[in-house]
C-alpha cells in the first residue's frame, strides 16, 4: 500500500492511498470461496456451484463489496502509517478504478487533521482575584430585600413614588392605532421595577388614584416584538389605585417563614450570612476561572478544525431549541448555524488546548474533589445520601461532575504560574456587577 499526504489549506490534507492489485484480488478470491459455500443457483445444489460460474456470476458484487471494506481498513492503516490524527469524517473520492483484474486501485480522503498546539508561557498574565467579606450592612440589605418579597399593600391618597405599586388600565397607540399587546386593565407595577420601556414608569410618578396621563414614549430599537422596536408610541394610561408597601418586622413569625424554627433572628442571620459567604465564594471562583480561560485562548492562539466547529454548532443550536421548547417558547424557528459559530469555535479552541495542557501537566483527577463536590450537590436535598449513592451508580452522571473538577483543579494550577493581584471589592459589587453595554466599532 503507497500513501502520500499533500497540505491543503488551513489544517486540511489530502491523502492519496494506492491499493496493490494483488491485495484487492486476494480480498476478492477470499470472499467469492466464502460467497461459494452459501448461494443458491438453479440447476445446481447448494455449496456446489462450481468456482468458474461463481466468478461469472459475483465477480462484480463482490469487487464494490471489497472495494469499500479495503477503503476502510486502509484509511486507518494509512492515518496510523502517516500518524495523523483527524478532526472529523473524510471525503473519499477515487482516483484510479481497477477496469479489470490486476490493476490497483487509488483513492484520495480529504479530511482536517487535528491542529499542533504549543503551550506558551503565562507567568507574565495578570488575573485580578477579588478580596471581599459579608459585613453587616451587606446581611441586613439582603434582609431588607426579603422584607421587601413579603411586603403587604395600603392603599393610599398621595401621588405615587418609588417602591410604591399602582394599578393601571393602559392602552397603546402607533400612529393612532391601537397595536397588538399594547392594552391591559388591572395590572400591577411597582414604580423603580424597570418592567416597562424607558419613561413609562417615570411618566406616572406623582400620579394620583384616579388620574389619567398619556406618555408619549418610543419602543427601543432592540425590542423583542421586531414590529415595534424603534416605533413612537402613545400610551393613555389610568391609575386605579396607588398602594404604599408594608414591610413585615423581622420576629419570630418572620424567621419561620423561612424554615428556621429553633434560635430565632439570629438562627436566621448565621443562615443568611452562610448563604451569602458559599454564594460569594462560587462567584468569585466563576470569575477567576473565566478569567483563566480568557487567558488560556488569548496565551495560546491555535487554528481549530471546522469540522469540529460544525459540530459543536449544531450541538449548541439543538441545546437552545431544547432550552426554547422547555420555557414554553416555539423550538420550530429556523436558527441559523452561523449564529452559534462564534461561541463554538471559542469553545472548541478552549477544549484543545485545555485537554493539551491537562495532559502535559500530568494533571490527575482528585477523587477527593470529586466526593466533597457531590456531597455540596447532595447538601440542598431532603435525603443526601440518596443523591450521592445516586450519583456514584450512574457514570455519566459522575463523569459530569468529574469533568468539572478537572477544570478546577486546572484553573489552580494556572493560578499558580500567572500573577494573582488581590483587588478589596463590595460584597454587592463582586455579586451585583453593571452590565457592560455592547459597543459597535
Amino acid at each position: 500500500m503507497q500513501v502520500s499526504v499533500e497540505s491543503m489549506e488551513g489544517l486540511e490534507r489530502r491523502m492519496i492511498v494506492e491499493l496493490p492489485a494483488e491485495m484487492i484480488n486476494e480480498a476478492v478470491e477470499k470472499r467469492l470461496k466464502e460467497v461459494s459455500r452459501t448461494i443458491k443457483l438453479d440447476g445446481f445444489r447448494p455449496g456446489k456451484v462450481p468456482m468458474p460460474v461463481v466468478r461469472r456470476r459475483f465477480t462484480g458484487e463482490v469487487r464494490q463489496e471489497i472495494f469499500g471494506n479495503l477503503v476502510q481498513s486502509s484509511y486507518f492503516e494509512a492515518l496510523s502509517q502517516e500518524k495523523l490524527q483527524p478532526a472529523g469524517e473524510p471525503a473519499i473520492e477515487p482516483i484510479k478504478k481497477p477496469l479489470e483484474e490486476g490493476m490497483p486501485y487509488t483513492y484520495a480522503a480529504v479530511f482536517e487533521v487535528m491542529p499542533e498546539i504549543t503551550l506558551n508561557d503565562m507567568s507574565s498574565s495578570i488575573i485580578k482575584r477579588p478580596v471581599v467579606e459579608v459585613t453587616e450592612a451587606d446581611l441586613q440589605a439582603v434582609i431588607e430585600k426579603l422584607r421587601k418579597q413579603r411586603a403587604t399593600w395600603n392603599d393610599v391618597e398621595r401621588g405615587a413614588g418609588n417602591d410604591d405599586q399602582i394599578t393601571i388600565n393602559f392602552k397603546g397607540y402607533i400612529n393612532g392605532e391601537a397595536f397588538d399587546g399594547g392594552s391591559a386593565d388591572g395590572v400591577p407595577l411597582i414604580l423603580g421595577s424597570n418592567d416597562m420601556i424607558d419613561g413609562f414608569e417615570e411618566g406616572l410618578r406623582g400620579a394620583k388614584a384616579g388620574e389619567n396621563r398619556t406618555l408619549e414614549l418610543t419602543f427601543p430599537e432592540n425590542y423583542q416584538a421586531d414590529a415595534l422596536a424603534g416605533k413612537a408610541a402613545t400610551f393613555e394610561v389610568e391609575i386605579a389605585k396607588v398602594a404604599e408597601p408594608v414591610l413585615p418586622d423581622v420576629d419570630d413569625e418572620f424567621v419561620k417563614a423561612f424554615g428556621v424554627t429553633k434560635g430565632g433572628v439570629e438562627a436566621l442571620h448565621k443562615e443568611i450570612r452562610g448563604n451569602m459567604e458559599r454564594e460569594l465564594e462560587e462567584n468569585i471562583r466563576g470569575r477567576l476561572k473565566e478569567q483563566v480561560m480568557d487567558i488560556l485562548l488569548e496565551v495560546n492562539p491555535i487554528e481549530v478544525p471546522q469540522a469540529l466547529v460544525r459540530q459543536e454548532s449544531n450541538a449548541l443550536r439543538e441545546q437552545t431549541k431544547l432550552n426554547m421548547a422547555q420555557s414554553g417558547q416555539s423550538s420550530n424557528i429556523d436558527l441559523p448555524i452561523e449564529l452559534f459559530e462564534e461561541q463554538a469555535r471559542k469553545r472548541v479552541a478552549l477544549g484543545l488546548v485545555m485537554h493539551e495542557m491537562i495532559k502535559l501537566n500530568n494533571i490527575q483527577l482528585d477523587a477527593g474533589r470529586v466526593r466533597a463536590k457531590v456531597e455540596q450537590f447532595a447538601h440542598s436535598y431532603e435525603t443526601p445520601q440518596e443523591v450521592i449513592d445516586y450519583y456514584y451508580s450512574n457514570k455519566e452522571q459522575l463523569a459530569g461532575v468529574e469533568n468539572v473538577v478537572v477544570e478546577e483543579q486546572l484553573v489552580d494550577w494556572v493560578l499558580e504560574q500567572a500573577k494573582v493581584e488581590d483587588t478589596d471589592s463590595g460584597f454587592d459589587e463582586v455579586m451585583n456587577p453593571p452590565v457592560k453595554e455592547a459597543t459597535v466599532e
